[in-house]
């Protein structure tokens, strides 16, 4: 499962409101000698009880942790085959099922078999072995069923047990993390079809263990069956379900029953269906047959969305050596998904942010999380972590393939913005959280989805990947997943694999990067004294009593006369000098000047430092970089002389960060008349349509008035991006614009990258009677669209209370109550503090606040709520 749904849109930086805490620590004892004795200063009394408390705390974590401590599921039977006949009842929300559960003793003999099944109603359960059937009775607690046998289940023997059930998934469910913000294992969306524009539909989401949600069975990943799943439904739907479609057979009623198999075994949590009246678009890869389901009018859209999947493909195919191991892939778009989306074996399950027109299509960026599921099928599906603990065995490398695929797509210049992205989230979450990224200590399988499981560990095989080198990087994988084929995973699994391909021994790397917390934290300081033998210091400032002395191969590079030069060394110590040995004068050198490392440096350089650094450095990340770090140290004079070489670079993220920069410094347009031209030129022709838009935000803020006649050219752009910049600049205009007549042509659009620049423009010419636009946009747009549509529609009903400010209220409310999208429940709640100055309304925030189970979240709130507190 990706991790996107943790991500907050580009420009929300969820900082003020963290509460940082750090751990105080207790000094060592101290002694002194003198000659050939030592005399031992004895302890005071407040060492003492300092030490005695340090001892209790310590005690009582060791015994908290063994009391968490999270096994791999011990396996007493072993499911062979799972074969479900499924029907559904809309109007009671309800499953009912018969299950015929094949299965053998796995280590020993057995007198009873437990399976999961969550929240049934139980009917007959009846058990077939040597050729007898027999009814048989159980033990039910809503949870677990314990099936009682007859007689002893031997080594060699099969059950075929029979259940008769209907399932309820909406009782007991609950809150799941951060990456899963629901555990009812099956969905259905508007039961009662009575959502207008929204469809009826079915959808299952199993990871961690919630398909048992839905249907009995050992939900624990290292199990692993073959299935076969009949489903009754009207003949007007689809269904879509794990294998391949085998029969569909016409019944009375309007109904039908299709059966899908899948005939190679897979874990539990993967199984899944999704029922509805989808769209299909077909394609192929080689003789592997790909569809892609979305509701219906959204096909161009979906072709254009999922249009990379054969060649990504074929691309992680050569890769790994290995071809896609299973008979078919379906990528399938549903709405109110409660997750990014969900790798099930043979048919991924995304969120609706993918239903795209072929307009919107135009400026998709959602092949990351394309990816990330493709990748899962590899690993994850085909080779499954054994246990929760193990988690980043899954996401790390579905979150690696994102780095993977962006650098053969795009370029290892961009690929690395990508992997700096997660570093920054890793550290983000690092502030207040360090854990192993291999951890069995933990209180819900549902904490392991963090940004050490996903982004940590992806920049740890990035890691792994630039020590051993690509040709040995790739053959370990290649190995591991031979190895490893149709079965469940530890990390040794890993680790043992790569050293058979490598021939090394790398314990130091695994026990530091996967088996221990933290990360590097290192002074560095460069001695160009002697120019022709630089002198390197690092120093690692981590905390060794609590973190690892790490072992870190790094590069150092430098320029000599345009060509780059560097030198491999490996830090092995807590303070460690190096000799550069250039021999030909340097004055300028790079610590991992291509960001490969896990790490938190601190190196004096300044703004001349910088400055040549982007100009000299061949590496794409490291200019970015460069200007990145002279905004922060709003060094705008050199920032003034570098921005046109900026709008000149091959890389379009600092072609883009240098158009935000210009944006904020319209002025310096006034001094350059090339620079001007160049902003124009970027805005009519550039390969990079989010360049163009960037062009045009500079030459909308710079002058609308000059540029009215480009802007409305703009404004007809197939790319909502362009379109979206162009209606802002005329938006600029106010009164002095094209007028109403025209904007208004754009009023019925319901992507939001047009509703935004209209609700600006409503706003700004202060449009009374747009209440019921207001109301209308904000329930059809979801999202990250919905979040930042949020604040213009609280400014309205604020600004205009008699368009419909309860009803506005109301809906504020509940997004930030009840949205199981993050970014939406803080645009709510940030919307919502425009109307502070009633007393009512704030009491109600904070009611709802003090609700909010997201630690982070809730942080926000308070830090917010107390500053208004502050302010009254």
């Amino acid at each position: 499962m990706p991790k996107n749904i943790l991500q907050f849109p580009a420009s929300f930086f969820l900082m003020a409101g963290f509460l940082i805490f750090s751990a105080c620590k207790t000094s060592e004892p101290t002694s002194k000698t003198s000659g050939q004795s030592a005399e031992v200063l004895s302890p005071s009394i407040e060492q003492i009880n300092e030490d005695s408390l340090q001892y209790v705390l310590l005690k009582n974590r060791k015994e908290r942790e063994l009391l968490n401590y999270q096994a791999s599921a011990t396996r007493k039977v072993d499911i062979l085959h799972t074969e479900l006949d499924l029907s559904f009842d809309y109007q009671k929300t309800a499953v009912n099922g018969i299950a015929k559960v094949s299965l053998t003793p796995f280590a020993k003999s057995q007198k009873t078999v437990t399976l999961d099944a969550k929240d049934f109603e139980l009917g007959k359960i009846s058990g077939k072995t040597r050729g007898q059937e027999s009814n048989l009775n159980y033990r039910y607690d809503q949870k677990q069923v314990e099936i009682y046998l007859p007689e002893a289940l031997n080594l060699g023997d099969t059950l075929l047990l029979t259940i008769a059930y209907t399932a309820f998934p909406e009782r007991n469910s609950g809150q799941g993390s951060e990456a899963i913000t629901d555990t009812k294992g099956l969905y259905f969306i508007d039961p009662m079809d009575t959502i207008p524009g929204k469809p009826r539909m079915i959808w299952t989401q199993g990871e961690t263990e919630h398909n048992s949600k839905w249907f009995p069975t050992i939900d624990k990943p290292n199990e692993r069956f073959t299935q076969t799943i009949h489903l009754t439904v009207a003949d007007s739907l689809v269904t879509i379900s794990n294998g391949v479609l085998t029969k569909q057979t016409k019944l009375d009623n309007g109904m039908r029953r299709d059966t899908w198999e899948l005939r190679i075994p897979h874990a539990p949590y993967l199984a899944a269906i999704a029922i509805g009246d989808f769209g299909k678009v077909e394609a192929k890869h080689e003789d592997l047959p790909l569809a892609y389901y979305v509701e219906k009018g959204y096909e161009k859209g979906a072709a254009k969305v999922f249009a990379h999947t054969p060649e990504m493909i074929a691309f992680f195919e050569k890769k790994l050596g290995l071809k896609f191991p299973w008979p078919k892939y379906d990528q399938i778009v549903v709405r109110d998904f409660v997750s990014g989306a969900m790798e099930n074996t043979t048919a991924s399950i995304f969120m609706e942010e993918l239903r795209l027109t072929e307009r919107e299509a135009i400026d998709s960026e959602w092949d990351y999380i394309i990816a990330h599921e493709l990748f899962h099928q590899w690993f994850g599906d085909y080779v499954t972590a054994e246990s929760w603990s193990n988690l980043t065995l899954n996401e790390a490398f579905a979150n690696y393939s994102e780095y993977l695929w962006n650098e053969y797509k795009n370029g290892k210049d961009e690929a690395k913005l990508k992997l700096i992205t997660e570093k920054e989230t890793y550290f983000q979450e690092a502030l207040s959280k360090k854990v192993n990224l291999i951890r069995f200590y933990y209180e819900d399988n549902e904490d392991m989805f963090d940004s050490h499981s996903y982004s940590k560990g992806g920049v740890i095989l990035h890691m792994l990947r630039e020590y051993v080198g690509d040709e040995l990087f790739f053959q370990s994988l290649n190995n591991y997943l031979t190895t490893h084929a149709l079965s469940s995973v530890e990390v040794h699994d890993l680790r043992l694999a790569f050293e058979r391909t490598t021939g090394e021994d790398l314990n130091w790397f695994f026990n530091q990067w996967f088996l221990d917390k933290g990360h590097p934290e290192l002074e560095v300081e460069v001695d160009y004294s002697i120019p022709e033998n630089i002198l390197i210091s690092v120093s690692q400032r981590q905390d060794l009593k609590e973190f690892p002395l790490y072992k870190i191969p790094f590069e150092v590079s430098w320029y000599e006369e345009g060509s780059r030069k560097s030198k491999r060394f490996e830090l092995n110590q807590a303070f460690q000098q190096f000799a550069l040995e250039n021999q030909t004068p340097v004055d300028q050198v790079y610590w991992d000047e291509e960001k490969n490392l896990l790490l938190e440096k601190t190196i004096k350089v300044d703004s001349a430092f910088m400055r040549k650094q982007f100009l000299e450095s061949q590496v794409g990340v490291a200019r970015y970089e460069a200007l990145d770090s002279l905004v922060a140290w709003e060094n705008f004079e050199v920032l003034q002389e570098l921005i046109p070489s900026a709008l000149k670079d091959e890389l379009w993220s600092i072609r883009e960060l240098a158009l935000r920069i210009t944006q904020s410094h319209p002025e310096w347009l006034l001094d350059s008349q090339d620079l001007e031209d160049l902003i124009f030129e970027i805005a009519e022709s550039d390969s990079r349509n989010s360049v163009r838009a960037g062009a045009i935000d500079v030459l909308g803020t710079y002058d609308p008035f000059k540029y009215q006649a480009a802007l409305k050219r703009y404004v007809n752009d197939k790319s909502y991006l362009i379109a979206s910049s162009a209606l802002m600049g005329l938006v600029a205009l106010g009164e002095e614009g094209p007028g109403d007549d025209f904007m208004e042509r754009f009023a019925g659009e319901d992507n939001f990258r047009i509703v935004i620049p209209m609700a600006d423009y409503y706003l700004n010419t202060a449009k009374k009677g747009k209440g019921d636009w207001f109301e209308q946009k904000a329930r059809s747009l979801k999202g990250e669209g919905l979040y930042y549509f949020l604040g213009y529609y609280a400014e309205y009903f604020v600004t205009f209370p008699e368009e419909g400010r309860d009803k506005a209220l109301a809906f504020l409310f509940d997004k930030m109550e009840n949205s199981n999208q993050v970014f939406v429940r803080l645009g709510a709640f940030q919307g919502l503090l425009g109307f502070a100055d009633d007393k009512e309304v704030v009491a109600r925030i904070k009611r709802i606040a003090a609700k909010e189970s997201m630690p982070q979240v809730k942080n926000y709130f308070d830090y917010f709520l107390q500053a208004l507190s502050d302010e009254n």
